[in-house]
């Protein structure tokens, strides 16, 4: 099955902030991480981290009209500072996986979402 985690929080926290640069190495922080959910046979298909929220465009459509917005959807405390695609055996190693991370280390939350149809 493939899961998607949405990894959330203050992005002006210490250790869960966003990169500086578009070119730091994400790969550093969560080698650790990818090492140890593959003993569980979890495998990373896709990820990585966004920059802040400062550089988001919200995107509506209205008919033949688009709307843009600068910054994100809503004004919250946390923030989705990434992701990641999992593909595992099932809803147990998918949260195995999202309480090992990182950001669930460090404070921030992991929504667990399955995709429907897999």
């Amino acid at each position: 099955m493939k899961y998607l985690l949405l990894y959330a929080g203050d992005e002006t926290a210490d250790g869960l902030a966003p990169p500086v640069a578009a070119t730091d190495p994400v790969e550093d922080v969560c080698e650790p991480w990818y090492a140890e959910i593959a003993t569980r046979d979890v495998r990373s298909v896709a990820g990585g981290r966004l920059l802040p929220t400062s550089t988001a465009t919200t995107v509506r459509a209205a008919g033949d009209e688009i709307l843009l917005a600068d910054g994100p959807f809503a004004e919250t405390k946390e923030q989705i500072l990434g992701f990641d695609l999992i593909e595992c055996a099932d809803l147990d190693d998918a949260v195995y996986a999202a309480s090992r991370h990182p950001v669930a280390q460090l404070g921030g939350t992991v929504e667990v979402r399955p995709f429907l149809g897999h």
